[in-house]
């Protein structure tokens, strides 16, 4: 790949979950080479790069972020030689690959925890008061009284960043990706290696500690010797050509926390989390924008925009309708920045609610009853029988025949040919991606911005239709219009002045 090296900064990036993607095998599991098969869909769909939740070798006791070996594809994915043939085609197609890294902790079937190198990994002869994001105690004790820390699952020890050789080993993996052609690298919990001088307990009885895209202050968390880890990091990424990038999965307690993982010395971007979870609400949505764009502007650096990813809720479901769910995404890839998308969304898919507790594999499910199953469905390829799967490992709606590729392909009204407009007006519009929006007076219950030249995007929010006085051809709305000018509840429309 070769071009602008600031691609990511406006770029449009479609996380794929290998897992659930697509299957070229058969075996009920989605694979590297599924993906492969799929590049020209994702190509149509007009994504500028894919990342990639992780396929490394795992016992899978957390959807592969417990890592065996950060070097090779684990056998459910396929085989180094299929990422490279999958690297080679998505290049040949001007679709750039991100990969998952997830340094904070690794699987206990880590070669380093399976010989007892707990240098490497943070042991204490007793523990202090810290808990799982999954739920009960984030300490497991070993046959000889010693306690290892783990954050997240039992089978996910957390490494010790203080050990130079930790940190020798990362530089390298992030070498050996790089090497292999990688354009960037979505950091897991990227604000989690270093923890507070002495572990000092939390001291907090009353409900958790911190969960998963929370904001609390823990001594566990967000801890500024990260940021020596990124300045080790940031010279390796510039050492190479085409613009490679890193962008942080972090859970800090304010925007300004979050500022400080972006910068020419350090991370290129953060995922802004709090759009994810805004209301569907116009003043929900204006607060969310206002304050994300202030804080990118302290850094220099443009922010993220995601509705949905593997850990929330779909926002289909989250929003209360895929009505609801299209105008928030024309919402967001109206914005100034780079943009998040899911692998699913574009189909419209809705969160699954009612899988069976036997089948749930999530491990927070498993410790404190909460699901993340229900976003990880393998997505409806077909509408024939199996919808594309033979025994997929979590049992797909038949409903979602109507949903599938297939069935939205040729329908002009299908939400993936309005992701697939979307995006083509997004690349080609000088208005849209980078640069900066003014806010235009409406109701409550609307949002009106201008993106120039000349762009007016207005969302309505309320339970009427609204009339805004803006003159202008419509060029993409996210539902019907009736045609006298006014905007119906829960819809986006694009105008060209």
């Amino acid at each position: 790949m070769h071009g602008n090296d600031d691609w990511w900064r406006d770029a449009v990036v479609y996380q794929v979950y290998p897992r659930s993607f697509a299957d070229a095998d058969g075996d009920g599991v989605g694979d590297l080479a599924g993906v492969r098969a799929r590049l020209g869909y994702l190509g149509e769909l007009g994504v500028d790069a894919i990342w990639l939740s992780p396929f490394y070798t795992s016992p899978m006791a957390d959807g592969g972020y417990d890592v065996a070996d950060y070097r090779d594809v684990d056998p459910m994915f396929g085989t180094l030689a299929d990422f490279d043939a999958l690297i080679a085609d998505a290049h040949a197609k001007g679709i750039r690959v991100i990969v998952d890294l997830v340094p904070n902790h690794s699987s206990d079937r880590h070669p380093w925890f399976q010989a007892g190198l707990r240098d490497r990994y943070v042991f204490r002869d007793r523990p202090n008061d810290w808990e799982s994001i999954f739920g009960g105690p984030a300490w497991t004790q070993v046959e000889d009284g010693q306690w290892y820390l783990h954050l997240f699952a039992p089978e996910q020890p957390d490494l010790n960043w203080e050990n130079p050789e930790v940190r020798a080993e990362f530089r390298d993996i992030l070498r050996f990706w790089l090497d292999r052609g990688v354009d960037g690298f979505r950091v897991d919990v990227a604000h989690g290696m270093i923890k507070a001088e002495g572990l000092p307990d939390v001291g907090r009885k009353d409900g958790p500690q911190a969960e998963m895209l929370g904001d609390e202050q823990v001594p566990y968390f967000d801890q500024d010797g990260v940021h020596e880890i990124y300045r080790e990091w940031r010279p390796i990424l510039d050492s190479y050509p085409g613009g490679r990038m890193a962008v942080a999965e972090a859970w800090v307690s304010s925007p300004e926390r979050l500022a400080r993982y972006v910068g020419p010395d350090e991370l290129h971007q953060a995922f802004n989390f709090e759009f994810m979870m805004a209301d569907f609400h116009a003043k929900s949505f204006r607060t969310v924008i206002e304050r994300s764009l202030r804080e990118a502007e302290l850094v220099g650096a443009p922010t993220t925009w995601v509705l949905s990813n593997h850990d929330v809720q779909r926002h289909v479901t989250r929003h209360g309708g895929l009505a609801r769910a299209r105008a928030a995404t024309l919402l967001m890839l109206a914005l100034p920045g780079s943009a998040y998308l899911y692998n699913g969304e574009e189909l419209g898919l809705p969160e699954v609610l009612d899988l069976p507790d036997e089948l749930r594999q999530d491990p927070a499910f498993l410790r404190r009853g909460e699901s993340r199953d229900g976003c990880r469905v393998p997505l409806p390829w077909t509408s024939a029988e199996g919808l594309g799967w033979r025994n997929p490992w979590l049992p797909i709606p038949a409903g979602w025949a109507a949903l599938s590729a297939e069935a939205q392909q040729d329908d002009p009204a299908s939400t993936l040919n309005l992701y697939r407009a979307a995006l083509r007006l997004r690349r080609r519009h000088p208005a849209l991606g980078g640069g900066t929006l003014t806010w235009l007076d409406t109701p409550e219950d609307v949002l009106a911005i201008e993106r120039d030249p000349g762009l007016v995007v207005v969302l309505n929010t309320g339970e009427e239709p609204a009339r805004l006085d803006v003159d202008g051809q419509v060029l993409l709305a996210s539902g019907p219009l009736p045609g006298d000018g006014s905007i119906p509840p829960g819809t986006t429309v694009w105008l060209q002045r």
